[in-house]
C-alpha cells in the first residue's frame, strides 16, 4: 500500500487526507442519524402519560430534551404549552429549523470531498503526464522505465481519486435522504404532540368550567 501511495506522487497526500476525513464523517453520521437517537416514537406517548397522571413537571421536561432531536423540539413546544396553538407551533417550528440544520452537519464537507477528489486525481494525472513528456524531451523514448513511472503516477492518482469520490457521493446522497426521512418523521410526531396539547387544554377548560358551574349551584 505504501509503495502505491509513493508511486502516486505528492497529490496522493491530499487525496489520502480527504479519505480519512470522509471516513470519519461517514462513521459519525451513521451513528448520529439513527432513528432511535433522532426521532424516537415513544416520546409523544410518554408525554401523554405524564399529562394524564399530572406528572409533567420541569424536571421531566428538561430530561426530555437531552437525548434526542425530537425531544428538543417537543420541549420547545412544552415551554409554550400554556399559550395558544399558534405560539406552541411557532416554538416547534423555530427549534425544528435549528434541528434540521444540525442533522445536515458535515454533509457539505462530504459532498465537497466527493467533488474534489476526482479533480485531485486529474491533477495527479496531469502532473504524471508532464513528467512523461519532460522525460521524452530530455532522454527521448529510449528509457521505458521513466515513461512507465510517469504513466503509473497518472493512473494511480486517477484511480484513487475516483475510488474515494464514488463512495463519498453515494454516502452523501444516502445521508441527505436519511435526513429528509427523519425530518418527516419529526414533523409527524410534532403534529401528534400539537393534538395532544389541544386535548389537554380542552380537558382543563372543561374541568374549570365544571368547577365554576358547581360553585355557582352551591351558592
Amino acid at each position: 500500500m505504501f509503495e502505491i501511495l509513493r508511486a502516486g506522487g505528492i497529490v496522493m497526500v491530499p487525496i489520502l487526507l480527504c479519505s480519512i476525513v470522509a471516513l470519519a464523517i461517514i462513521v459519525e453520521r451513521i451513528w448520529t442519524l439513527q432513528e432511535k437517537r433522532v426521532s424516537p416514537r415513544f416520546l409523544v406517548p410518554q408525554i401523554r402519560q405524564w399529562a394524564k397522571n399530572d406528572q409533567l413537571n420541569s424536571e421531566r421536561i428538561n430530561a426530555l430534551g437531552q437525548h434526542s432531536a425530537l425531544g428538543r423540539i417537543l420541549v420547545a413546544g412544552l415551554a409554550r404549552r400554556h399559550e395558544n396553538r399558534a405560539a406552541v407551533k411557532e416554538g416547534i417550528e423555530e427549534m425544528g429549523r435549528q434541528v434540521s440544520h444540525e442533522l445536515q452537519r458535515y454533509l457539505t464537507t462530504l459532498g465537497t470531498i466527493a467533488g474534489i477528489t476526482p479533480l485531485l486525481g486529474l491533477l495527479g494525472t496531469v502532473l504524471g503526464m508532464i513528467k512523461v513528456f519532460n522525460a521524452i524531451s530530455v532522454q527521448g523514448v529510449g528509457n521505458p522505465g521513466i515513461l512507465a513511472g510517469g504513466i503509473s503516477e497518472a493512473l494511480i492518482t486517477t484511480a484513487t481519486g475516483l475510488s474515494i469520490a464514488i463512495p463519498c457521493l453515494i454516502a452523501h446522497r444516502f445521508f441527505h435522504g436519511k435526513v429528509d426521512e427523519l425530518v418527516v418523521s419529526m414533523e409527524r410526531e410534532a403534529l401528534k404532540f400539537l393534538e395532544l396539547i389541544e386535548q389537554v387544554s380542552d380537558q382543563k377548560s372543561l374541568e374549570t368550567l365544571s368547577g365554576s358551574q358547581e360553585s355557582s349551584q352551591t351558592e
